[in-house]
């Protein structure tokens, strides 16, 4: 799958071109290396596992490819790649217009103590560090995080939405309690789309008053309702407000950086204004949320993807038991990002096995509007991560070119899909 995806969105050109340039390794056999060493970091069996198997190349030679052009960036650049060419080869017909909102959560994996950014989880009850995962309603992640067990989660959040660098337009971010808060809420609403969380204990909620001087504006509102939003604040910090948010948006200050900032001096005049704008937005998310059962479940459907996602991770990163094995931070991150490429490739080439079975019209049409709904190219039960593993660049899956959209015709040329080949 992983190769099949490689022959078809060109992902790797940007890395071999590289090679090419230098004329020491021929961009083909770089290719190869490259395909094996993403490979053994995704799956966490190592290069050593993966250089006994039947492709030609040792494991000095995979290792050399990955020192001199994995690197953090490459891998970051390939899965965004990945992910662009899903969307564009997506049968609108079958799968819906374009997701316009993802869901975040976070992932425990368990590493060695010997690591400063090791630290232990109250949650999960063991030493080691989160993945971030934003992953869109179709199963695709557009970013991925390594962090801390105590970093903030809703920096997380807010930074993966503003840096996931595919072709998304992102409206909306569906999360858990651990991903939102009052803070949470100002900044998303100041950068331009909707923090829509799952929050625990809701019914102990306390919703804030528009204005003072109605106390019995909402009489079956009141056990809930506190005190009127200070507006004054809000108006008089504006301003910088404003400074903070495209700040965020430019990426000249991380998240988390302004919101230490804030917590270390509760009584910063900005941060009191936004966590004014914040339990505002949080009161409007709260009725709305009550009041639709339509925004309910696409909150909770968004959430059970990126729980299946959580359960893939699992399957394709068995090796080691899925425990980190080194202390360096680059390599830790490597091992996210080989990960999640491994698993766009998987939601890649099972959606185009989808779109060539279901373009026979006997198949389309046992298809209910309540089966079309279930559809998910997340699925791995015909997939055997385990056994030999033997590369062969001739060897191609029996998919039929999926006919893109009139709307992404101007993106055919980037996709560079190749001929089939032999089969």
């Amino acid at each position: 799958m992983l190769k099949e995806t490689v022959l078809r969105t060109l992902c790797l050109d940007a890395v071999t071109s590289l090679a090419g340039a230098g004329g020491s390794i021929r961009s083909d056999v770089l290719a190869e290396r490259l395909l094996l060493a993403i490979y053994a970091y995704g799956t966490n069996t190592g290069i050593r596992a993966v250089s006994s198997g039947a492709h030609g190349h040792n494991e000095d030679e995979i290792r050399y490819a990955r020192r001199r052009y994995l690197t953090v960036e490459a891998a970051r650049s390939i899965a965004v790649q990945i992910a662009d060419a899903t969307f564009a080869a997506r049968n609108h017909g079958l799968w819906g217009a374009g997701s316009t909102a993802v869901a975040s959560d976070s992932t425990h994996v368990r590493a060695l103590d010997q690591n400063i950014l090791t630290e232990w989880h109250s949650r999960y009850h063991g030493r080691g560090v989160l993945i971030y995962w934003h992953v869109e309603k179709k199963s695709m992640a557009v970013h991925s995080q390594l962090i801390s067990c105590s970093a903030s989660e809703v920096a997380a959040m807010i930074e993966g939405a503003m840096r996931h660098d595919t072709t998304m337009s992102l409206q909306a971010n569906y999360t858990d309690s651990h991903g939102q808060s009052e803070i949470g809420f100002a900044i998303t609403r100041l950068l331009g789309f909707d923090l829509l969380p799952r929050i625990k204990q809701i019914n102990k909620a306390r919703l804030y008053r528009v204005s003072a001087g109605e106390p019995d504006a909402y009489p079956r509102l009141s056990p809930a309702l506190t005190r009127p939003i200070r507006w004054d604040i809000v108006a008089e910090q504006y301003d910088q407000m404003i400074k903070y948010a495209t700040a965020i948006r430019t990426g000249t200050a991380s998240t988390e950086a302004i919101l230490r900032r804030f917590t270390r001096n509760a009584s910063h005049a900005t941060y009191a204004a936004m966590l004014e704008v914040g339990r505002a937005q949080k009161t409007i998310f709260i009725a709305r949320y009550l009041r639709s059962r339509d925004l309910q479940r696409e909150i909770e459907e968004g959430l059970n993807v990126i729980e299946s996602w959580n359960s893939a991770n699992g399957i394709l990163a068995y090796g080691k038991r899925g425990d980190m094995q080194s202390n360096r931070r680059d390599e830790q991150e490597l091992f996210v990002l080989c990960l999640r490429i491994l698993q766009a490739a998987l939601v890649y080439v099972n959606t185009l096995m989808l779109q060539d079975v279901l373009a026979d019209p006997t198949w389309g049409e046992l298809l209910t509007p309540a089966d079309r709904r279930g559809l998910t190219p997340l699925f791995w039960t015909h997939v055997l991560p385990y056994g030999e593993v033997n590369l062969d660049m001739n060897a191609r899956l029996n998919i039929r070119q999926p006919a893109l959209d009139p709307d992404a015709s101007a993106a055919a040329p980037a996709l560079g899909f190749a001929s089939p080949g032999a089969r």
